[in-house]
């Protein structure tokens, strides 16, 4: 129930930190987090607005997505390195709502989750083991900047430098071949969202967030 508690915490302040991203484009993280931290909202005018209760609603439905994937993790993984395996889980969550909501996923978190990958690997405490991470990190990064060479005389923005950096991170925590399903599950799921919704334009990190997640859990 502890790490429940802990991700029911984190989650209800994943659409502030989001809406914080929206606001200002960081140049630094010391800098990304005093404007996280520095309170510049008037209470008082979001009160009045009519997007307030919708606001504090997302909130806490995301506070009760994010302990429920915390569950499942430590109900999966055990307690045994548990810590490090909710870190991914919750920048991935992160990184998927910022995604969504302004098209960016900063360098200020995807790089950190990418060391951090490395680390796990090299301690061993993460998913994986060293040379399967530094494979899946350079494969992650090599192989969607080859996609988007290709598709750039069609699309110049088919993969966007975050999105390119969030693969690499991913493939240093879940390795070659985790990547190698994440992608394909990510692709899959991108395509089923584009069709439904007929937009040209979809955000691509929250699909590989939650590809990443279910890789994990389910090979893992």
């Amino acid at each position: 129930m502890l790490y429940a508690f802990c991700g029911f915490v984190f989650g209800l302040f994943i659409p502030y930190i989001a809406r914080r991203f929206a606001k200002f484009m960081p140049a630094s993280f010391a800098y990304a987090l005093w404007q996280i931290i520095k309170p510049q909202i008037n209470t008082r005018k979001i009160r009045k607005a009519p997007l307030y209760k919708t606001y504090i609603w997302r909130s806490f439905m995301s506070g009760l997505f994010t302990a429920s994937l915390s569950f499942l993790f430590y109900h999966h993984f055990g307690s045994e390195n548990i810590a490090c395996k909710l870190v991914l889980l919750w920048s991935l969550l992160l990184l998927a709502e910022i995604d969504w909501r302004m098209f960016l996923l900063p360098d200020i978190l995807t790089v950190p989750l990418l060391i951090l990958g490395f680390f796990t690997a090299a301690w061993n405490i993460g998913f994986t083991i060293a040379p399967d991470s530094a494979l899946g990190a350079i494969v992650g990064f090599f192989l969607p900047s080859l996609a988007a060479l290709a598709l750039v005389w069609k699309n110049r923005d088919a993969f966007g430098g975050g999105d390119i950096k969030l693969l690499a991170a991913i493939g240093a925590w879940l390795g070659f071949n985790g990547l190698l399903y994440t992608i394909a599950l990510a692709s899959i799921s991108q395509l089923i969202i584009s069709l439904l919704n007929r937009q040209k334009a979809v955000a691509f990190g929250p699909a590989l967030a939650f590809a990443a997640i279910i890789i994990a859990i389910s090979f893992f």
